[in-house]
């Protein structure tokens, strides 16, 4: 079975906006009629209006697609010390990512988010940044791992925020959990785990956004006792800035308080997954890569299915 599909969703919404009208019974009624009539240009405009505005917090139109990711199920809890040797075969992963792979997906939106940016002297793109990224699960944690390849380490923000990893150097992997078919904005049930790139591990470097019953972008660090990350930096000799990210979050600590519909997790349970690796190379936004989704609507990300043990791939002599 292949580890990516791709599947229609159903949409109830025009451009990423939801407008709700109320249904009334149908009677012969002049009142009701005229009520009708009077009510009609309203909807006109709002339908107008609806179709003029770009979706919230995302600069391409939503697509029409999202693919399904089959991540499975790890036997054993690895070691978090920035070595995948021991889980990355058996974790989800589809390859390598730079941005002329990420230029052919349905999801790409023309180069406004999906970009790598240019400073001068900058390298040939796929030597600006490629990685590919890892993810899997247990009874209790989920594990996270990149291996990236990339030019210059940058975590210098000149109007730092603890909350403003999108403006350093850093890869964050948005999940609803449970998944559900409404679109919303870090509301409940989205979490997003980022990891910012930085030798010094300041408190902000793992960092939660999340959202909570009645309560949307609420921002702070990944609490202490529920997450455990590695940097290592230069594994292969072949550049400063290259590095592989090792991390396991704690879910009843993290997505169990962004939802109370959230349960330790079993085979078959969906989530949301899109992954965000930050890329600014000394521009103040910078450079992104947004992969399985289009932004902070979650309606837009990937439907991760949880699934038992996978086997390393074989290779065979002949």
């Amino acid at each position: 079975m292949s580890n990516v599909e791709v599947s229609d969703p159903s949409t109830l919404d025009i451009h990423g906006s939801i407008f709700d009208i109320p249904f009334h019974p149908f009677t012969h009624s002049a009142s009701l009629d005229m009520a009708i009539l009077k009510r009609a240009p309203f909807l006109a405009l709002l339908i107008l209006v609806g179709t003029a505005l770009p979706a919230r917090s995302q600069d391409a139109p939503r697509p029409q697609e999202v693919v399904k990711l089959y991540v499975p199920y790890l036997a054993q809890a690895p070691e978090i010390d920035g070595v995948l040797d021991e889980w990355k075969d058996r974790a989800f992963t589809d390859g390598v990512w730079d941005i002329y792979r990420l230029r052919h997906t349905f999801w790409y939106d023309d180069g406004r988010r999906n970009r790598l940016t240019d400073h001068g002297n900058e390298p040939h793109p796929e030597d600006d940044l490629s990685a590919r990224y890892y993810i899997a699960w247990d009874d209790e944690n989920l594990y996270l791992g990149a291996e990236v390849r990339d030019n210059v380490n940058d975590v210098d923000d000149p109007n730092h925020q603890d909350k403003s990893w999108y403006a350093k150097d850093s890869i964050c992997w948005f999940i609803e959990a449970p998944r559900d078919d409404a679109p919303e904005w870090f509301g409940q049930g989205d979490n997003a785990f980022c990891f910012v790139i930085d030798k010094e591990r300041p408190p902000y470097a793992a960092w939660w956004r999340h959202g909570a019953h009645q309560a949307t972008y609420l921002e702070e660090p990944i609490p202490a006792e529920a997450v455990n990350y590695a940097i290592r930096f230069d594994p292969w000799g072949t550049g400063e800035a290259d590095f592989v990210l090792e991390a396991r979050v704690e879910m009843a600590a993290t997505l169990g308080q962004s939802d109370p519909r959230w349960r330790p997790p079993q085979v078959g349970d969906e989530y949301g997954l899109e992954i965000v690796h930050c890329d600014p190379d000394g521009g103040p936004y910078g450079g992104h890569f947004m992969i399985y989704g289009t932004g902070d609507d979650d309606a837009t990300w990937g439907r991760m299915i949880l699934v038992g043990s996978q086997k390393p791939i074989e290779r065979r002599a002949q």
